[in-house]
């Protein structure tokens, strides 16, 4: 369910397009995380369809392979590590290309950066920092790409998960400095909100629970801009 949650919340950060894939499969994904199999089933069969048009599709390809990479997690639970092993390694390998084949792409990076920063609070250490080093990478773009820009279309929502994105991935692999200033920033522009909560906590205990890593009610922030 906190894979759903932080993937639906990042959904609000990515810039107005005309079309766009995620508005085909997002929904069915969201409803399949929460485990429901046919809309899982749905959601996979129009992007195996998309990527059979198109093989280097790259929303297709990132939300697809999060698709698998949801799954794998499945077969882990269920005892049967060679097919989840196959299964994260074909996941992550989709995304990645995805990622790689447009990396300036807001519809690209903050699906994957999700989807790592939601998974790996339930791996092993070794095996999820060089995903949160990849989820990082995909925040600290998508901030990039935006920062210098209109800023006033985003929801406090939208801002203040991508800067937790960026504080709580930067303080999991060690950057403190750089957490420090994204939190520093959720307390001066977000203050009396559940991000600026979720701030002083870090800065109370040093690090956020895997509770506070996971997404503030999805959709549900104010449609105002942060406070500049």
């Amino acid at each position: 369910m906190k894979h759903v949650a932080i993937l639906m919340g990042a959904v609000a950060l990515l810039g107005a397009e005309t079309v766009r894939f995620d508005h085909k499969v997002r929904d069915l994904f969201f409803a399949g995380f929460a485990g429901d199999k046919k809309a899982m089933a749905k959601a996979m069969t129009i992007g195996e369809a998309t990527l059979k048009e198109n093989p280097d599709h790259a929303e297709a390809l990132v939300w697809q392979g999060s698709g698998i990479f949801f799954q794998s997690t499945e077969k882990f639970r269920a005892g049967d590590m060679a097919a989840g092993m196959a299964m994260f390694q074909k996941g992550t390998g989709m995304m990645d290309r995805g990622a790689a084949l447009a990396p300036k792409s807001i519809g690209v990076r903050i699906p994957r950066g999700s989807a790592y920063m939601a998974a790996t609070r339930f791996m092993p250490a070794e095996v999820a920092r060089p995903l949160i080093e990849k989820a990082v990478t995909d925040f600290e773009m998508a901030w990039e790409l935006q920062k210098d820009g209109d800023l006033s279309h985003f929801s406090e929502h939208s801002i203040g998960e991508l800067w937790i994105g960026i504080a709580d991935g930067n303080a999991r692999i060690g950057n403190k400095e750089r957490a420090a200033e994204f939190f520093k920033k959720i307390q001066d522009k977000l203050p009396g909100t559940p991000w600026a909560a979720k701030a002083d906590r870090y800065f109370a205990d040093g690090k956020l629970s895997a509770k506070d890593g996971s997404c503030v009610g999805c959709h549900m922030g104010s449609p105002k801009a942060f406070k500049n």
